[in-house]
């Protein structure tokens, strides 16, 4: 790796992890998810700082080139992402399905205690 593109990374990954760290603060951004970020981040200025533990790994996986190392490793990283969040999304649904049952119940409820109060719609 050439010592400009080694500096872009590092500078790259401190951006990940400083730009992370302010919308967590902000509360732009929830804890539970910024530390999927943050490790990216971490292993953007590793790989940077020790460009041969990817050759060690292509070898060890028995890969040719480190380029596609790291191109499988990212694919890698972008299923479990989605993994993660259709896990996230499928529990939200339940949770709003369930919360939309208790309500209706509970307007139900008041209507039969006070027939003349308005329901929202």
């Amino acid at each position: 790796m050439t010592e400009r593109l080694q500096i872009f990374v590092i500078v790259l990954g401190l951006l990940i992890f400083f730009g992370i760290i302010e919308l967590v603060r902000r509360r732009k951004l929830r804890e539970e998810y910024s530390f999927i970020w943050l490790i990216t981040g971490f292993f953007f200025v590793l790989f940077a700082l020790w460009s041969d533990i990817l050759l060690v790994l292509s070898e060890f996986v028995g890969i040719a080139l480190p380029v596609n190392t790291l191109f499988f490793m990212a694919l890698i990283f972008i299923f479990l992402l989605c993994l993660y969040f259709s896990l996230r999304i499928s529990a939200l649904t339940t949770q709003v399905k369930n919360l939309a049952q208790e309500l209706a119940l509970l307007q139900n409820q008041t209507n039969a205690m006070h027939p003349k109060i308005p329901t929202v719609p």
